[in-house]
């Protein structure tokens, strides 16, 4: 998988790294404790590190970087699952880039030309993409080690992910949550021992926040009679949210089709993103709270003040608009609440 290039310090570079190739401007690399063994301690060490810190070295243990002969940084720019695939990269660049570099007078201009022709690969691949994302370069390291550590169909959608802990039993496992379209997944590896859960949303029994005297506050999973317990999450309601509303779906899809018949969005597992879930739940609150009907959906909120002529003074509220509707509610304790039909709007001014 090609990467957005990123500087590696030359002090750090190589701890953790063995060199397999290298070249005039590009340097292939093997993670320390893959391969060969498995590097006994250290590879114990090594993968622990990686999957504490999220590091893509864990399911990638393979990389290239990029640098110049007059240069002590170094630019990872690739970084491969399997040998097979880093191979492809490194073959691609000696065919496409290397003859190309020879004709640049200045090293500024080689780590240049070769960064934006990394950039343009990236791009090219995200025109074909589903993934829509606020940080679309760290979604698509989770991914791949979301399709790496857990193996489920190619169709399968990762929605988001997040870092917790996993009680199993007693003892916590610090690692990665993630939830797709149909399952609720966790992994975490720790000095050799890993751990890896698998739950099907629709065989979810129960689902809700908790605390008690260990935990202060914690995602409570009941599957098959057994209990699973989340906690250390730096966003727990927005997690529970999330996981409540796939579960939810999960079940309407498999009984209530015609509930999503007007929401392709949400009907099409392959299309549903953490954004369309939290703009989904947005919309619901918004049409309870004025009891609209079911077909509207929350465009926009705007901050303002509402003049009330029969008491004469201004109150601060909320405008939200629908695709037919005009609302306003309150936030000063006045309890004052409008809607108006846009069929009725005469003039904006």
């Amino acid at each position: 998988m090609w990467l957005k290039p990123e500087e590696i310090l030359l002090k750090n570079a190589f701890k953790l790294w063995v060199t397999e190739k290298d070249n005039e401007y590009f340097v292939l690399q093997r993670r320390r404790g893959y391969g060969d063994g498995g590097g006994g301690l250290t590879g114990l060490l090594v993968g622990t590190l990686d999957t504490v810190l999220d590091s893509t070295s864990k399911v990638a243990p393979y990389r290239i970087l990029h640098h110049t002969p007059d240069s002590q940084v170094y630019w990872s720019i690739a970084c491969g699952v399997t040998k097979e695939e880093i191979d492809q990269h490194w073959d691609w660049l000696q065919q496409n880039i290397m003859r190309t570099l020879s004709v640049f007078d200045s090293t500024e201009d080689i780590t240049s030309f070769v960064q934006g022709k990394i950039r343009g690969l990236i791009a090219e691949e995200g025109k074909t993409s589903l993934v829509l994302e606020d940080d679309p370069e760290k979604f698509r390291e989770a991914l791949l080690r979301f399709e790496k550590w857990f193996e489920l169909p190619s169709q399968e959608k990762l929605v988001t992910y997040y870092s917790c802990s996993y009680w199993k039993g007693k003892v916590p496992c610090q690692g990665w949550l993630y939830l797709s379209t149909n399952f609720l997944c966790f992994y975490s590896y720790l000095l050799g021992a890993e751990v890896k859960l698998i739950i099907s949303w629709d065989e979810i029994w129960r689902l809700e926040k908790t605390s008690n005297v260990i935990l202060t506050e914690s995602i409570h999973v009941l599957a098959h009679g057994e209990d699973h317990y989340f906690s250390m999450l730096l966003h727990l309601t927005e997690t529970f949210v999330i996981m409540e509303q796939l579960a939810n779906y999960s079940i309407k899809r498999l009984f209530d089709k015609e509930a999503f018949q007007g929401e392709p969005a949400l009907s099409d597992p392959l299309q549903i993103t953490k954004r369309g879930l939290e703009a989904h739940a947005k919309s619901e609150q918004f049409r309870a709270f004025f009891r609209l009907p079911k077909e509207e959906n929350l465009l926009e909120v705007h901050e303002s003040f509402l003049w009330v002529p029969f008491s004469h003074f201004n109150t601060l509220g909320k405008i939200c608009l629908s695709e037919n509707y005009l609302c306003f509610a309150s936030q000063d304790g006045s309890q004052c609440h409008i809607i108006i039909p846009m069929r009725e709007v005469k003039r904006y001014c």
